[in-house]
């Protein structure tokens, strides 16, 4: 009886230490390495942004920022680090779109695009289809996405001005947390949008400051994601 509670205890533990979020020093490691190569070695680097109005670059509603939304600024900070490579940004959002209707589009509109790196952004509008409906829609897109053989990061959503981001009762806590749950169980790469608000909030930052209007941030809310994104490719 003891033997086999110590073997359960540690195919316990092997588990617990498998299951995480990718390690931002090693996940894009490949990709960073191609990015490094100098022509004629180098190739073109497809980064695929799937989710709603937030990477689509809407600031206040209908303004469409594109240049300024975090998707572009995100080339900017991988530019700055790797000044040889050919690296295409790519958006496949749509605004008002929710995780269920994203994950039917994967297969038409974000897979012909033979992307590197896939990025997903739908929490904030999640909220309009729940929790669980949310989680069966964003582990298709896990799985699908996985299977096609591209390196997976999930971004928890940016703020809405209507809740209280210090509550941990606010409904957008559940979404970043199943995020988060997502990642660690199938070992892909985190952005933590929300945590990076809640962190200036905590600190006594207006963040209303880095909002364009009360559930799309403004540039200055876009290059924290940015920037967040940007700690997985490091030179």
């Amino acid at each position: 009886m003891k033997r086999t509670c110590l073997i359960l205890l540690c195919i316990s533990f092997a588990s617990l230490l498998y299951a995480q979020t990718a390690d931002n020093a090693n996940y894009l490691k490949p990709i960073v390495l191609e990015m490094q190569k100098k022509w004629p070695k180098n190739r073109t680097i497809n980064i695929v942004f799937h989710g709603h109005s937030v990477p689509s670059g809407y600031f206040a509603t209908p303004k469409v920022n594109t240049l300024a939304a975090y998707p572009n600024l995100t080339l900017k900070v991988i530019k700055d680090s790797f000044p040889f490579a050919v690296v295409n940004v790519i958006t496949t959002s749509i605004g008002g779109e929710q995780s269920e209707k994203g994950e039917k589009r994967l297969a038409s509109d974000v897979f012909p695009l033979k992307p590197d790196v896939l990025f997903i952004d739908y929490a904030l509008n999640d909220r309009n289809i729940g929790l669980k409906r949310a989680e069966a829609a964003w582990r298709k897109m896990i799985q699908e996405a996985m299977t096609f053989g591209c390196k997976l990061i999930l971004l928890t959503p940016t703020p809405d001005l209507t809740e209280d981001i210090l509550s941990d009762s606010a409904p957008l806590v559940g979404y970043a947390q199943l995020i988060r749950n997502l990642a660690f169980e199938y070992h892909v790469g985190l952005v933590d949008s929300y945590q990076a608000f809640k962190t200036l909030k905590q600190n006594g930052t207006d963040i209303s400051n880095y909002m364009a209007q009360k559930n799309h941030p403004n540039e200055l809310g876009h290059q924290l994601v940015a920037n967040e994104i940007g700690k997985w490719f490091k030179n």
